[in-house]
């Protein structure tokens, strides 16, 4: 769904299954200031007698999700329950019930992040063969092997070049760009540039935390009225330390980085959806 879930205008479908991932702090204006909050209103795409899968089981919000399903009378189950997956070369293992299941699936999408999205995937096409669909181990694997090919799909951890490796990411509440800044230390290089915009009204104290204070920015902004003003960013971001220079064009940043960095170092650009949309080259 495009926000939420319970008034979002795509829930006017009543689908076959529905799918939930797992539960951050994000749009807190909009869905809540609680964990609880937040679910509750994912919690609205839950159909009367419609399968449920939850991908993550979370101890602050797995009853909401219980209790929703119960009220509608559908069959729930939390993947992290029954899938896990371990790295495998460039790949990963998938454990079912703690026994091997599929072994060495190489998703398309990066993103370490995909650790927690897979296992909802997979259950999910495990109720569906349950409810008589037929979908092959093969197609399974073709579907997760290319789904950026075959969806479009952009931004999720791409590489838009090498030398400097340059990545953008979509992430931008906390948990995501948690998982961004984990995944910008596994990768190697020598020194970090970081073209960043965000919205208006995103909460920037938890973000600005997990930012690495060794890098240097590049503060944007989207040409978009939410688009929060570069220079109010980088007043706020100098503040918590984080040091750079406003370049508002969100390719002119790019620019300026690609002209400061070395082949060995690393550019990333993320800090919201809108912000990785103008790339010119995505």
């Amino acid at each position: 769904v495009g926000l939420g879930g319970r008034l979002d205008s795509t829930n006017v479908i009543t689908p076959q299954l529905s799918l939930i991932t797992n539960i951050s702090f994000d749009h807190k204006d909009l869905l809540g200031d609680t964990l609880p909050k937040i679910a509750a209103e994912k919690a609205g795409i839950i159909k009367s007698h419609v399968p449920v899968v939850i991908s993550e089981r979370q101890p602050e919000v797995e009853a909401v999700f219980t209790e929703r399903a119960r009220a509608m009378e559908a069959p729930i189950v939390f993947a992290s329950d029954h899938l896990s997956l371990k790295a495998a070369g460039d790949g990963f293992d998938v454990y079912r019930d703690q026994q091997v299941w599929l072994t060495d699936i190489r998703p398309e999408l990066r993103g370490l992040y995909q650790q927690k999205n897979i296992p909802g995937v997979l259950q999910s096409v495990v109720r569906l063969k349950m409810m008589g669909y037929r979908i092959s181990e093969e197609a399974l694997r073709t579907g997760i092997a290319n789904v950026v090919s075959l969806t479009g799909l952009k931004g999720r951890w791409q590489k838009l070049s090498d030398k400097p490796l340059t990545i953008c990411d979509t992430g931008h509440n906390p948990a995501g760009i948690q998982m961004v800044v984990e995944q910008i230390k596994a990768t190697p290089h020598r020194k970090l540039y970081m073209v960043f915009g965000v919205v208006k009204d995103k909460d920037l104290n938890d973000v600005f935390g997990l930012l690495p204070t060794d890098a240097d920015y590049y503060f944007c902004q989207a040409n978009i009225p939410r688009a929060m003003d570069a220079y109010d960013l980088a007043a706020k971001a100098g503040a918590a330390g984080l040091r750079g220079v406003v370049e508002r064009d969100v390719n002119k940043a790019l620019r300026r980085a690609n002209e400061a960095a070395g082949p060995e170092d690393l550019i990333f650009i993320g800090g919201s959806t809108f912000v990785v949309a103008e790339l010119e080259n995505l």
